[in-house]
């Protein structure tokens, strides 16, 4: 009875936050699109970012203050709110997106991501997405392309469409790897070569990084682990997530892999999984680590 509480009092406070913070949002979102001129479209801008991160800000105050989880962090945070990042994680839970939203809220600019064009129909979140320029990605099955094969190729085209405009903006990329949520089902289908993580999908990452050219500055690498299970978001809401344990990394970006072909060039594809692979591999043994002895 009192997890059912906890879970209705935290969903209520979460729809009235998003309420009051993305209503306003859509206002000023149809004034930006409106105003031609650069400077105002500026100050306007400069606004959607604050009520994005007051309503982030709110959301990690009922995490902190409305759960006893024990999040306990390793590694820098970075404070550089004005660059161009590229952000890459592990993905077990839809808990990994407030825990991120928290550790970077106010610290990185605010961190997008790649949306399944589907949840542009999420009520009020959908909206707030478009206007906060959140990219909307289809996909496209094996068979839809082998029946449309014009199709092909129009995900790439959306991805430097938005880093196109992320050059002019200060952005932290946020890039799920493993492309899905990791299961053992998933990890069986794929053999995977790793012990607790999907295989990467780095074809994402090297499109970003050939939209974004030199401007993106550094890549942070985030490894997260629930080491009492995989939780969703009703057992944070229910007070059931005892602990979540985060490492956090700055790697450099190889300057060959700034600028490349991926799609065609097949050196430079088999290159840049290497070094994706390579530091996949290194994850696994992170995730182990942290497993294994309780402390990052």
């Amino acid at each position: 009875m009192i997890s059912r509480i906890r879970i209705a009092f935290a969903t209520a406070l979460l729809a009235i936050n998003s309420i009051v913070h993305i209503l306003p949002l859509l206002v000023f979102a149809l004034i930006k699109l409106l105003i031609p001129l650069t400077a105002a479209r500026n100050s306007v801008e400069w606004i959607l970012m604050s009520l994005a991160a007051s309503w982030i800000g709110f959301n990690s105050f009922m995490f902190r203050f409305f759960t006893s989880t024990r999040l306990q962090v390793t590694g820098t945070i970075p404070d550089a709110r004005d660059g161009h990042f590229l952000v890459i994680c592990n993905h077990q839970s839809w808990v990994d997106i407030p825990v991120l939203q928290m550790l970077f809220n106010r610290q990185l600019p605010l961190l997008r991501f790649f949306l399944k064009s589907q949840l542009i129909w999420v009520p009020l979140l959908g909206l707030a997405w478009w206007a906060l320029d959140f990219p909307f990605m289809k996909r496209y099955s094996r068979e839809t392309l082998a029946k449309r094969p014009q199709l092909a190729g129009r995900d790439i085209e959306a991805t430097r469409k938005a880093c196109r405009k992320f050059r002019h903006i200060p952005v932290a990329i946020m890039n799920f790897v493993e492309g899905t949520r990791f299961s053992m089902a998933k990890h069986s289908a794929q053999q995977s070569p790793y012990n607790n993580l999907l295989k990467p999908r780095s074809g994402g990452i090297a499109f970003v990084l050939d939209a974004m050219g030199d401007s993106t500055e550094r890549m942070v690498d985030v490894t997260i682990v629930y080491p009492h299970g995989q939780p969703s978001l009703f057992d944070l809401f229910a007070n059931r997530v005892a602990e979540i344990r985060v490492d956090i990394r700055e790697r450099p970006i190889p300057e060959d892999f700034r600028h490349g072909d991926y799609q065609n060039d097949t050196q430079f594809r088999q290159r840049f999984q290497q070094w994706i692979n390579a530091l996949w591999a290194e994850k696994d043994q992170r995730i182990e680590q942290i497993g294994a002895s309780g402390k990052p």
